[in-house]
């Protein structure tokens, strides 16, 4: 593979857009749509906006860090010199202007959120990532937004409330990558916990208002609940950069099976667990292609 086709590859972090597509086809779930007129062309003009919108997210976000991974991570594409700042930015902001464009198949209310989470995309990368507070809450906004991305197919958000999942779970895992450099984030651990432990109580009490419930999300909850703890516990064991790196990928990865598990307590099993093979596709991307 051509280093520098690799390089752009890197920046948009392939493990990490499965994760986005989840997030769609979860939000799509939600409304009911595939069981009544699905639109095959909308679902996908959502997952392609959705991964577009997370990919020039990403690779802005290492614009805007140049000048910190210069001395924190100078292997990356950009510090390392491989790809040129000025490219790798008109590289993000095209990226998000095609996954703006997708939406435009689908009906104005998705045009509105796809444009809404550009800004708030935009917003972390350039200036509330820095702040401890805004910026893991402005990370959980951008997810927030990408599930109700999905929700948005049909024209209106009256499951909206969903939205506030992903906002306070990538709170958390924004929480905890703040000591990927350095470590010695117990504390972030500590409050991360109890995070997951409300996600996991929100999915519960969202799911059990749903009149048609399948009970069978409690496995995939139960799986993800491994999947975040696990690691989590490993990180405060051994606070180290490495283990909060594991920590952080799990957190990114499991994604998909939090979105597999509200999915199945409204289309079943079967939903759920085409979600969940995204899951292997970001494991084996992960592989080649950092997460964070």
């Amino acid at each position: 593979m051509n280093s520098v086709f690799k390089g752009y590859l890197q920046l948009c972090r392939p493990p990490n857009l499965p994760t986005a597509a989840a997030d769609i086809l979860a939000g799509i779930t939600i409304t009911g749509f595939f069981s009544d007129s699905c639109k095959i062309v909308d679902v996908l003009s959502l997952v392609f906006a959705s991964i577009f919108l997370y990919a020039g997210g990403v690779v802005l976000n290492d614009v805007f860090d140049y000048e910190l991974d210069k001395k924190e991570r100078p292997e990356r594409p950009i510090p390392s010199g491989l790809i040129k700042l000025k490219n790798a930015s008109l590289f993000g902001f095209t990226l998000l202007g095609i996954g703006i464009i997708f939406t435009v198949f689908v009906n104005i209310l998705s045009i509105l959120l796809a444009l809404l989470l550009a800004l708030a995309i935009i917003i972390y990368d350039a200036a509330s990532k820095r702040n401890t507070f805004f910026g893991p809450l402005n990370m959980g906004i951008c997810r927030g937004l990408n599930l109700l991305l999905g929700i948005s197919i049909t024209g209106v958000l009256e499951q909206w409330y969903y939205g506030l999942i992903p906002v306070v779970f990538i709170f958390a895992v924004t929480l905890i990558s703040r000591g990927e450099v350095h470590g010695n984030n117990k504390q972030n651990l500590i409050f991360s916990a109890f995070l997951y432990v409300m996600v996991i109580l929100g999915v519960i009490l969202l799911n059990q208002n749903h009149k048609n419930l399948d009970n069978s999300y409690f496995v995939f909850l139960l799986l993800f609940a491994l999947m975040v703890f696990v690691p989590l516990m490993g990180a405060y064991q051994n606070n180290r950069p490495d283990t909060i790196k594991k920590a952080v990928k799990a957190g990114v990865l499991s994604l998909v099976v939090l979105d597999a598990s509200i999915a199945t307590a409204f289309a079943g099993w079967s939903i759920g667990l085409m979600i969940l093979i995204l899951l292997p596709l970001s494991i084996l991307l992960s592989k080649t292609f950092a997460v964070t």
